[in-house]
């Protein structure tokens, strides 16, 4: 089983401390995390793309390519790239670009994007939410497939004629993954184009997500494409050698930002009971000791069939050190126990 982390960079104020975080630090600490991951042995990780004020990476590649050069074999994937309201070509350079960099190692995970900050910043529509998508991903899966791309244009993309698109990766084509929060609709189109899927479950109970799972692999093998056919379960977790201490330290960060998205979407606090049954083992808060953690996990594969977990740690502002000792023991403790099982 691969074993990774993804973040969005939050900045602002340490609930505990009292500390303030700024973009530019945190851009910084971030490519310490990155930079230790990689040594600690972990798999994959990966930057989500934001315009909000709370978060500082707005572009994941470049972000990103401040660790390519100081890491030697861990994966960098975007988590996600927002393609609705980018170019499918600059998107494309961009992460080959950070594919030259790294020696091969860029992954690009796209998705619609939880939040709609960037559609009227670049000119966008909302109500064409999904037609956005779709047009933009088969245009990105078509440079993919070639370097002379003939594109006929569409209501959201630009007719391109044979142009060039460069650089190309490393080793031919990009991993290219879909990222998606539970809607059957996104789990039929990875199975039928034959893409990996990144599973993001946030809330609710984990198993209740197989019936997805399935329809996913059901959909790629249909297309002929099951031998393709890949799941990462990404979730919000926090690991530390005491399971109580990782909870105190994780949940007043974590409460910070659920309690700022709902009061933007309409539910309200979530309190200390609530969270601590999450940790339960049918919640979706992956939280605890390293045994804690794998047990909860490796008790969900079967249902679930997926072959990469990625776990948010960072999220809020958590202390840059005590974040890189989560790290340590991810990478040290719960990866061997994960790979293991």
């Amino acid at each position: 089983m691969e074993v990774g982390l993804y973040t969005f960079g939050d900045v602002g104020t340490d609930p505990v401390t009292g500390t303030r975080i700024d973009a530019p630090e945190r851009l910084r600490n971030l490519v310490e995390e990155i930079e230790l991951a990689d040594q600690v042995g972990l798999d994959v990780f990966g930057l989500g793309e934001h315009h909000r004020p709370n978060y500082a990476v707005s572009s994941p590649a470049v972000a990103l390519a401040g660790a390519a050069r100081t890491t030697k074999s861990i994966r960098l994937s975007s988590a996600v790239s927002v393609l609705s309201s980018d170019d499918p070509v600059r998107v494309y350079q961009q992460f080959a670009t950070l594919d030259g960099l790294s020696g091969g190692r860029a992954e690009l995970m796209v998705g619609r994007g939880s939040f709609i900050e960037s559609f009227p910043l670049f000119g966008y529509d909302l109500d064409d939410y999904n037609a956005l998508f779709d047009e933009k991903l088969a245009m990105l899966l078509q440079i993919d497939h070639e370097p002379s791309l003939k594109w006929p244009g569409t209501e959201f993309t630009q007719a391109v004629g044979g142009a060039g698109v460069y650089p190309r990766p490393q080793n031919g084509n990009l991993p290219i993954w879909i990222a998606a929060g539970g809607t059957p609709q996104s789990m039929v189109r990875a199975g039928a184009l034959g893409l990996p899927l990144a599973l993001a479950i946030i809330g609710g109970e984990p198993r209740r997500f197989k019936p997805l799972a399935d329809l996913y692999r059901r959909a790629a093998a249909e297309a002929g494409h099951a031998d393709k056919a890949r799941v990462s379960l990404n979730v919000h977790g926090y690991v530390g050698e005491n399971g109580k201490a990782a909870a105190d330290l994780f949940f007043p960060a974590q409460k910070q930002v659920m309690d700022q998205i709902g009061r933007e979407r309409g539910w309200g606090p979530q309190s200390r009971e609530q969270f601590d049954a999450g940790m339960g083992p049918e919640g979706a808060m992956f939280v605890g000791d390293p045994s804690e953690v794998s047990d909860k996990i490796l008790g969900l594969k079967d249902d679930l069939g997926f072959d990469r977990v990625s776990i948010q740690m960072a999220i809020g502002v958590i202390d840059h050190k005590e974040m890189l000792k989560a790290i340590e023991v991810l990478g040290t403790k719960v990866a061997p126990l994960l790979r293991a099982g």
